[in-house]
This record gives structure tokens, sequence and C-alpha cells, in this order.
């Protein structure tokens, strides 16, 4: 968008009582944000929905004055704007009725052919908690996923940087304004996010600093992504409320179930249990319910390969599948006797190495 379409959108946006719903209905209604901002108010309370509480400050002056301010900031700052009828705004994003009109980018996102997954949970993550989420995010990466978070304490930053490990692109969706960091102790993590990925956020550099802003980001982690994974969460929390976002625009939701005396599970049990999410028990969980398809390059010979080098484990496995044909995941860990987890890593390896391949059921036979 030009200069001056991008002036009456930050204009149209500070005009209070006008959320994205409303602004997605004038634009709509008059053709763009200055043809809104420049019509007769009159007009404007024909259209359904609308009235004069939120029209009455339509035409003050100081939107398109704060608007020119932001837009010195986003020059001087690199960033890249993303308005929600444009090309370059996140797809999935434009099918959400509340979806920002316009979208504030740092760092080198490209979102072009990848699936998008959002990772998010507790602050106060477990270390089983953690090792979880980095087992998720290594077995997946050969699917080359964008991995979405908040870049909060906890499982948001445990995501990201497991991502950045595993070269993944990854995107933090900020409560702020791109002229600040909140925590600040994750400075740290700035560049490394920005050269994997980058920020997203709908917040202006003015924007207070508030913990309601943390829910209202909750929508477009949620709306960003085609399945959004809960990795823990205490009875209430704002992870829960990212699922409750992810089901009303019908996206997957995916909780990793816990035992019933550990806190940090009774969240992700709940909506389970409420038939709120999927039960994910091994990464592997994710392809298999998505229907994630590996590209050609990445597939596994359909001919077995003589002579594959296995680790122990895999060896292990390979004789178990020998012996048992067919066998589900649950049933290889136990007789194996290895941590599911690993199990779904090991099975992953062995698949691409052509040795053994899945069936529906979470079933694996040897090739």
């Amino acid at each position: 968008m030009n200069e001056q379409d991008l002036i009456y959108t930050l204009a149209l946006q500070h005009v209070p009582n006008i959320g994205d719903i409303i602004a997605k209905r004038l634009i709509n209604h008059c053709g763009s944000a200055e043809a809104v901002l420049k019509e007769n108010p009159l007009n404007l309370l024909k259209i359904d929905g609308i009235g004069n509480v939120t029209i009455k400050h339509l035409q003050e002056p100081v939107h398109l004055i704060e608007a020119e301010k932001e837009l010195l900031f986003i020059k001087d700052n690199n960033i890249k704007p993303l308005y929600f009828e444009a090309d370059n705004y996140p797809n999935k994003l434009k099918h959400c009725i509340d979806g920002p009109i316009l979208l504030f980018q740092s760092g080198n996102v490209n979102l072009d052919n990848r699936p998008l997954i959002s990772i998010v949970g507790t602050r106060k993550i477990t270390t089983n908690g953690i090792a979880f989420c980095e087992n998720l995010v290594e077995t997946l990466a050969v699917y080359n996923p964008v991995i979405i978070s908040g870049f909060a304490y906890g499982t948001d930053i445990t995501a990201h940087k497991a991502a950045i490990k595993n070269n993944l692109q990854t995107i933090g969706c900020l409560a702020h304004g791109l002229n600040t960091i909140y925590p600040k102790v994750h400075k740290k993590h700035i560049a490394d996010v920005e050269n994997n990925g980058g920020f997203l956020t709908d917040f202006w550099s003015s924007a207070k600093f508030d913990r309601n802003n943390f829910l209202k980001r909750n929508r477009v982690i949620a709306g960003l992504s085609e399945a959004t994974i809960i990795i823990e969460s205490a009875e209430k929390g704002g992870s829960l409320v990212t699922a409750d976002i992810a089901n009303s625009y019908n996206r997957d939701v995916f909780a990793v179930p816990g035992r019933t005396t550990d806190s940090q599970s009774v969240g992700c049990n709940n909506l389970i249990k409420q038939q709120k999410a999927h039960l994910l028990s091994t990464p592997l969980d994710v392809p298999y319910i998505l229907n994630w398809q590996l590209e050609e390059k990445e597939k596994p010979s359909i001919q077995k390969q003589l002579f594959v080098e296995l680790e122990a484990d895999e060896e292990t496995i390979f004789n178990y599948l020998q012996e048992n044909n067919k066998e589900q995941l649950d049933n290889i860990a136990i007789n194996c006797n290895l941590p599911v987890f690993k199990v779904s890593s090991l099975l992953l390896n062995m698949e691409l190495k052509g040795v053994v391949r899945p069936l529906p059921g979470k079933l694996f036979e040897i090739v």
C-alpha cells in the first residue's frame, strides 16, 4: 500500500470504539480507510451495526496527526506494514473475522508454502514440558514448519529457541509495539529470531503496556496457524484462551496430557476431557492428524536399503517389529522399554532411512 493509504488506515486504527471487525465493515462499505474518514457520518449510520457511539470520534484531526507520528516510527525502523487485503498479509489470518486490519512486521518472515503451528503453554514450564517441546520441534523439523509463539517466559521462549536450533523459521507475536521487548531478559534472542523469522504485532509504538494486550495478542497467535499446541497449562491461563480462539476459528488444537496430580497439566487434561483438543502423546500425532506430507526429496526410498546403519535403540525396535509384524507406537515403547517420545523420534529416523513405514492408527511396520 502507498504512504497515503497507510496513513489513513493507521488513523482509522487509532479511532476509539472502532475495532477490527467494525473497521473492516466500514472499509468494505466505503472502499478504503481514506473514504471512511472522509464520508459523511450520517451516511455511515446506515450501515448495519454502526451507531453514534462508533462514529463519534471518527473525524477528529488527532487521528491523522498520530498516524503521521507512527508512520515516522515505521519508516525509521524498517518495519513492514501488512494490510488485511494485501497479498503479503498472512493468508490464514485473512479468514479470521477479528484479524487486525494492520500488522507490523520486523525480521525476515516467509510464510509461503510452509505449515504453520503455534506452540504455547505455561510460563512455569516443567523440565518434562521443556523436553517434550524440544523433542516435538526436532521431530517435526523434517516438515519445515514455521513455529509461532508469544516470546514470553517458559513455553514460548522454549519453542522459539528449539525452532532456531533446528534451523526453522519462528515468529514472535508481541503484545506491545516493536519499540520494546517484554520480558527484557529476552532481548538477547531478538537477533536470532529476526534472522530466522521475525516479530508480528498489531500494537503501535505508543501503545500502553497492559496485561489485556496479551489476551488480544492471542488471537493473532491462533489465527496465523493451522494448529495450536498446548504443552502445559494450569487450570487457568492465557494458553487456554488461545485454544478457545483457535477452536472458534475451526483450527486444530493439540494438548499434551499429564498426571492428574500435576498442577501444570490440569488445563491440558481439561481441554482433552472436554473434547476441545486432540490428545498429543507423540510428535508424530501432529503430521498424522494434519495430514502433512513430506517433500519428495525428504521421503524415504520405497525400496529398503541394504546394510542400513541403525543405532542400538533403532535396532531394538527393528527386531521387535520383525517378530510382531504391525504394532502400535505405544506398544512398541512398552515392549522395547523406551519412552514414547523417544520411540516416536526413532521411528521417524527409521522411516527416513527407508526401514519402517507408518500406517493408519499409529501402527508401524518394516518396509
